[in-house]
């Protein structure tokens, strides 16, 4: 026998919870643990000859294989029922969206995760399975959406919740049958039990946590005390609501939580209770209402945490500046880091006044450039304490309509917070800490999601995780705030191979770096000017140490200038937000995730977003990092990050740079497995008609690059080996091979390439149309004869001209030559010419190359052969052998 059960009390999202199992499991009987809520009760009253609900006293229990639990994993919850679970044999199959505790049932097959309804994963499940519903089913499970969502207002509401509501009316769900048993008026002694409430409620201040207490006694019972908390909730302004009601023979409990930082089912668990985070309630038999409350009080405060302070939003250290400084000044202050406004100190560093971007752009305006902040400045200030919690902050802010409150700490500045610190932290657009335990969406074997501690032992070599490790251990014995940030962070995340070690020290990361290399006995090198080090091991592996930084631009596209700072504001100066994150070092907080501007939402939704909107004007590289990150990762540029750099790109910010500095992104490009995506996104964009105008990317150019990725694999497989090779020449190669002569030098010249690089290029696209029409005599040409045309040339000139060429038969030819050319010796060498008798001279490498050449076709095969062919050759040059 098959049963499925909820929860005694059964509320809607038990019944419509039960009814949506029944769906997946036809063969099951519904059971009714206990007691339902008053609302449910009327709604049986009406539809229970539809929806057949048996007692739990009614089933023979030593006959039930299998237990469908639905809203509930606790035993206690189930009635009679709790007395067969747990019996060998048993199967039990949970669909649940309560976080889970430790004495909950377990079950063989578990659908649990927090949404807003336990009915909204039945639903999920349904549409998988593609069953049809009943437009009176449909009416039913949605109401049990409403009812657990608050009609989708409540904060434990999901997205999930809302889609599978929406899927619901598609199948006939009827909204004014749902109205009619959500929105139930009140009873009489429901009004007279909320009465009592109101008055008996006392407010209690716990840890900055503003919470409601309520009590009544002597009461009959009365359903829906739930419903009653929540239009308490709606007339008291507080963070917590907990109701104590005597009933019968026990004291009801129920609580309701408004705020991120406190938990009502732990509040609630020493009493046996249940639920979730914000919503919890619970039945308590042997304890007195007096007995209860004064638990509940001293549990409120050993569970209830202090909420976020201001020490742990404000920013800091702060800018600030003298009452003497000029407007003008301030006002490139506020420029340079981005900041709204800025306190005013005096000699001693107290506050004395502050002064916004408001009255810097007024004062301006009446030419007021050069007088000093002091006489524009408020000196009303309202400040506040390190230790003021969120909500008195959002009161101050709302209170005063002012943009920012200064912290400080015995008369000394020590930090600000802005409105945007409070309202990001509000809607999660900014962690509300430093700090946060990460969990990613993929799971392990167990069903627990994983930690960023997991991944970096999974995803890490032994030897990489070790290396942490003992950072980690030097740090925490030179008193040390380490963390390992940018591209490591984000290709872990990724599941990306990268193993470049770049540490951020918040205070001297140079002394750190020495700090590591006498560890590791190792050896340093320090650059001063930007406070960074790079460590190399005895093995040397290098790790990339640097001082926590913040970075100004004089004027746009201009050369970075850096100042010492915050792990944060290192983390801003970064181009992209899936770059500015980090993983903590420290022994207490190890492989924990920093994550202050949504980075790792970013790489989960696959785009490309900057920090702020005059990125791509004080940096227009960043375009091009952002075109090469968008197609090594197959992601897009969010909207207004394409907006910016389209705007950019308009405005020709690029053409300020220096060649230098392109010249090295387009090396990063043409360094990716397949830049041609890239290339071609550049050309989208009309970026290469500010870097290379003469560029002419037609159908033919546009081929050469794409079958340039698929050339340099197989030159690196089949022919290169050790040899140095520099896939980005045949990219620059590939782009300019259709442009005259002229242009292209022209073009070399301008990116300023070293000469190696220069020669290497011109000397390619010189030989090209020789090669081109050498190849268009095969088959009658022979190895020896390509041989005389490419032997100069390098591998990248190879790749290019693989990609160049494609016909098949040239193709193979070109194929052939390179799959030979680094595994051709000759027997002989330089001394036996010497021998020979023939003088030194350029006539040796002439002999050489054609004795190479003869070997590739066949010829000269033995030691002998070579000889006599280097005699013949020699005569031929005119000398005497």
């Amino acid at each position: 026998m098959e049963i499925i059960i909820s929860h005694s009390n059964t509320d809607f999202d038990g019944l419509a919870a039960m009814v949506a199992a029944k769906k997946l499991h036809p063969e099951a009987v519904l059971v009714a643990a206990g007691k339902m809520c008053r609302n449910v009760e009327e709604f049986m009253a009406l539809y229970k000859d539809t929806f057949q609900i048996r007692k739990a006293k009614e089933i023979p229990l030593n006959k039930v294989k299998k237990v469908i639990v639905v809203d509930t994993k606790t035993a206690s919850r189930l009635g009679p029922v709790a007395k067969i679970i747990g019996k060998p044999g048993l199967e039990v199959i949970i669909y649940d969206h309560h976080p889970r505790n430790e004495e909950d049932v377990k079950g063989q097959v578990e659908v649990v995760d927090q949404v807003g309804a336990t009915t909204t994963l039945l639903v999920e499940e349904i549409q998988r399975a593609g069953l049809p519903l009943h437009p009176l089913e449909a009416t039913l499970l949605a109401i049990g959406i409403y009812e657990d969502t608050g009609s989708l207002t409540f904060t434990t509401t999901t997205a999930r919740d809302a889609a599978a509501v929406a899927y619901l009316l598609r199948q006939g769900a009827n909204l004014k049958l749902l109205a009619e048993f959500i929105e139930r008026p009140l009873t009489e002694s429901q009004k007279q039990l909320l009465n009592r409430l109101i008055i008996n409620a006392q407010h209690h201040l716990v840890n900055g946590v503003k919470v409601l207490l309520s009590r009544s006694s002597g009461e009959e019972f009365i359903s829906g005390l739930a419903l009653l908390v929540h239009k308490l909730g709606e007339i008291e302004a507080v963070d917590v609501i907990i109701a104590a009601v005597e009933m019968e023979d026990r004291v009801q409990i129920v609580a309701r939580s408004r705020c991120e930082g406190v938990d009502v089912a732990d509040l609630l668990e020493p009493f046996g209770g249940a639920g979730h985070a914000k919503a919890a309630s619970a039945s308590v038999k042997d304890m007195t209402l007096d007995e209860v409350l004064k638990q509940l009080e001293q549990i409120m405060k050993e569970r209830i945490r202090p909420l976020l302070t201001a020490r742990d939003l404000m920013s800091a250290p702060v800018k600030t500046v003298f009452p003497h400084t000029s407007i003008d000044e301030a006002g490139k202050i506020m420029l340079r880091y981005g900041h709204s406004g800025l306190p005013v100190v005096n000699e001693n560093l107290d506050l004395v006044g502050i002064i916004s971007r408001r009255d810097i752009d007024k004062a301006q305006l009446h030419n007021l450039g050069h007088a000093p902040v002091k006489g524009y400045m408020s000196r009303k200030v309202i400040t506040i304490e390190p230790h003021v919690p969120l909500p008195e902050i959002q009161r101050l802010l709302i209170e005063h309509n002012i943009g920012r409150l200064p912290v400080v700490e015995q008369g000394r500045l020590v930090g600000i917070v802005s409105r945007t610190d409070v309202l990001r932290t509000l809607h999660g657009d900014l962690l509300p800490h430093r700090i946060q335990a990460v969990y990613l969406p993929e799971e392990d074997a167990s069903g627990e999601r994983k930690t960023i501690k997991q991944l970096l032992q999974e995803r890490l070599p032994a030897e990489i995780t070790d290396l942490l490790a003992k950072i980690s251990y030097v740090a925490a014995k030179n008193h040390r705030q380490v963390y390992v940030v940018g591209g490591f962070v984000r290709d872990l995340l990724l599941g990306v191979e990268n193993f470049d070690i770049d540490l951020v020290v918040e205070g001297d990361g140079i002394a750190f770096g020495q700090e590591l290399a006498e560890f590791f006995c190792g050896r340093v090198r320090t650059h001063e000017k930007f406070g960074t080090a790079i460590v190399i091991l005895p093995n040397d592996f290098k790790i990339d140490v640097a001082t926590a930084r913040t970075e100004y631009y004089e004027y746009p596209a201009a050369l970075p200038r850096v100042e010492k700072s915050t792990l944060r504001e290192d983390l801003y100066r970064r181009d992209f937000t899936i770059n500015a994150m980090a993983i903590d070092l420290s022994r207490d907080n190890f492989g924990q995730l920093v994550d202050y501007f949504g980075g790792r939402r970013d790489l989960e939704e696959g785009v490309i977003r900057v920090l702020y909107n005059l990125s791509f004007v004080e940096d227009p590289t960043r375009i091009l990092r952002a075109i090469r990150f968008e197609q090594r990762y197959n992601f897009l540029m969010e909207t207004t990050t394409l907006r910016l750099a389209q705007q950019a790109i308009k405005d020709q910010w690029l053409t300020k740079l220096s060649y230098d500095r392109i010249r090295e992104e387009l090396k990063h490009i043409f360094s990716e497995d397949n830049p041609s995506k890239a290339i071609f996104r550049m050309q989208e964009l009309g970026l290469w008609d500010l870097i290379i105008p003469e560029l002419n990317l037609d159908q033919q150019c546009c081929l050469v690059l794409e079958a340039l990725p698929r050339e340099i694999l197989w030159l690196k497989e089949q022919a290169v080996g050790k040899e140095a090779f520099q896939p980005w020449l045949a990219y620059m190669m590939g782009l300019l091979y259709r442009l005259p002569v002229a242009q292209q030098e022209e073009v070399v010249e301008r990116m300023r390439l070293a000469a190696v690089e220069r020669d290497t290029i011109l000397a390619a696209m010189k030989a090209w149309p020789q090669v081109q029409l050498l190849l268009r005599e095969w088959p009658q040409i022979t190895l020896g004869r390509l041989a005389a045309h490419l032997d100069e040339l390098g591998w990248e000139a190879g790749a290019f001209f693989l990609a160049a060429t494609q016909k098949p038969g040239p193709h193979g030819m070109l194929q052939a030559y390179y799959a030979r050319r680094r595994e051709l010796k000759l027997h002989i060498s330089g001394n036996d010419l010497i021998q020979l008798g023939i003088p030194r001279g350029p006539v040796y490498r002439t002999i050489l190359a054609e004795i190479r050449r003869s070997k590739l076709d066949g010829k000269a095969v033995t030691r002998e052969d070579e000889i006599q062919l280097a005699r013949e050759i020699a005569r031929r040059e005119g000398f005497n052998v």
